[in-house]
């Protein structure tokens, strides 16, 4: 009963719903905005919580974090450019619906998949932390390159009719993740004296150039623009039949949601992918993703809100952050004063159940000021094509200009819209090249990490017991993919050659 006081008058006599509010609202925009990441809004936010009460200073970082996950799904739709990492995933089938006329049921979908996931991993947040982070704890650098070869093996199934140009474009990403420092020397590779580049390609420059201004090209390069079929104007919920079909792919993105966010290093954008690969695998619509699959939407957009949520476990229970979004909030507690570890449920349980609650009304407060929002985002896409076209060229260019200020970060992103391009007119897919952007650090990295713990001894990504249960569902995946394609391939030719027959 004493909690649930606490909540009540937290509710009630502190300004922690309007609080709770302003971060979602602020974190929408921020994820709305290419190149304005989760943790680039909750960074220009920080300096303003330092006279703040401690706990609704972390309620503020928390909500924003929450909105912004949620906000890089509404470009990703409605023009082809993902907001954030995590929302790349979505761009495959929600751009697809937009394209259609579906753009209003697509960002429902989107909305009403996000509330859930929050939900969610709020609950596995709740009452699974302690238990949760000794898993975290448990994974070792040989575990994390076995993550990393799971999340590639997502591949065969991302590589549309061509395995071949799937592998290749694959290959493309992981060696634009070798730009940079060496993970263990230090030594700058492939760098040209570019002193821009010593940090590395930061992935979402990659996918807003593949993504985004590639399709501006292709458009340019077109004498009519391309409309969007129907209407699709208005912002539409999924109706009964269509939440019954969306409960497999919503389970499957909240459970790998729930485990990607307590590992350190994983984060929403291994879980989208993860996400998506397994709602296509146990569908039984596989042929509409890629095309404007309600599934295609509704698994990535689970799975990065459930990691909104679950990614906390780490930070609270022993201080270790997993990603740039988790460490602001680590900085958010430092800052006031606050050590996270078993004794900040001990000495300072107010703040975690102010947490919890804020948590909570950012969740349902994005229901609210989503349906707000959308229509006003679905309206400027009905402009006029040519306006709209040089507007998505200022906001892309004002968003990556404005991660660094930097006129390189451009000239790169210009550079991967018109690889992009011809990628698109070899029928190349984007999603195994971004997958490899995104996990070549990893892989990499904790490869050479384990190599140097062993004295050079690859055996030891067999030794580790996490690692190899990793490999050997890499392994099934791989071979269940191949043998699917293997099959359908079969079963064309077979039918080909019966109606040739006839």
């Amino acid at each position: 009963m004493d909690i649930v006081y606490q909540v009540v008058a937290l509710l009630l006599y502190t300004p922690l719903i309007f609080v709770a509010m302003a971060g979602v609202g602020w974190g929408i925009l921020g994820g709305a905005l290419p190149g304005i990441s989760p943790s680039i809004a909750m960074a220009l936010l920080l300096p303003l919580t330092y006279g703040m009460d401690p706990g609704l200073a972390i309620v503020l970082l928390a909500s924003t974090y929450v909105g912004a996950e949620y906000g890089g799904s509404i470009p990703a739709i409605l023009i082809n450019t993902p907001g954030t990492n995590a929302a790349a995933a979505t761009v495959l089938d929600g751009y697809e619906m937009q394209k259609q006329g579906r753009g209003g049921e697509a960002l429902g979908i989107s909305l009403y998949s996000g509330v859930l996931g929050g939900l969610f991993g709020l609950t596995m947040l709740i009452l699974l932390t302690k238990q949760l982070s000794e898993v975290a704890l448990a994974f070792t650098p040989m575990a994390y390159f076995s993550l990393g070869v799971l999340g590639l093996s997502v591949i065969v199934s991302l590589s549309g009719e061509s395995l071949l140009k799937g592998f290749a474009a694959a290959l493309l990403g992981l060696m634009v993740a070798t730009v940079g420092s060496d993970p263990i020397s230090g030594v700058s590779r492939f760098t040209y004296d570019q002193p821009e580049l010593l940090d590395g390609i930061a992935p979402i420059l990659v996918m807003v150039g593949l993504f985004a201004v590639s399709e501006l090209l292709r458009q340019a390069s077109v004498p009519v623009w391309d409309k969007p079929m129907g209407e699709g104007a208005r912002l539409k919920l999924p109706d009964g039949p269509m939440r019954r079909r969306l409960i497999k792919p919503q389970l499957l993105g909240s459970v790998i949601g729930t485990v990607e966010g307590v590992m350190p290093g994983a984060g929403g954008t291994i879980a989208s992918f993860m996400s998506y690969n397994e709602a296509r695998r146990w569908s039984k619509n596989k042929d509409e993703f890629g095309k404007g699959s309600p599934e295609g939407v509704a698994a990535p957009e689970t799975a990065n809100n459930t990691v909104a949520a679950t990614a906390l476990v780490p930070v609270l229970s022993f201080g270790i952050p997993g990603s740039n979004s988790a460490a602001i909030l680590l900085g958010g507690l430092l800052v006031h004063g606050l050590l996270p570890g078993p004794r900040l449920f001990e000495e300072n349980s107010g703040i975690v159940i102010g947490l919890y609650t804020g948590l909570f009304v950012a969740t349902l407060s994005l229901l609210a000021l989503g349906m707000l929002i959308l229509p006003v985002c679905l309206w400027l896409v009905k402009r006029p094509k040519a306006y709209l076209m040089a507007f998505i060229y200022v906001l892309v260019f004002s968003g990556i200009y404005s991660i660094d200020q930097s006129l390189f970060d451009l000239g790169l992103v210009l550079g991967a819209g018109i690889v992009g391009f011809f990628m698109r007119l070899a029928g190349f897919p984007f999603l195994p090249a971004v997958l490899g952007v995104v996990l070549g650090y990893l892989v990499e990295s904790n490869f050479r990490r384990s190599l140097v713990l062993s004295g050079g001894d690859h055996t030891i990504f067999l030794e580790d017991s996490i690692s190899l249960g990793l490999l050997i569902v890499a392994g099934i995946f791989i071979i269940g993919s191949l043998s699917a394609r293997m099959w359908a391939g079969w079963r064309s030719l077979r039918g080909g050659s019966a109606s040739g027959s006839v």
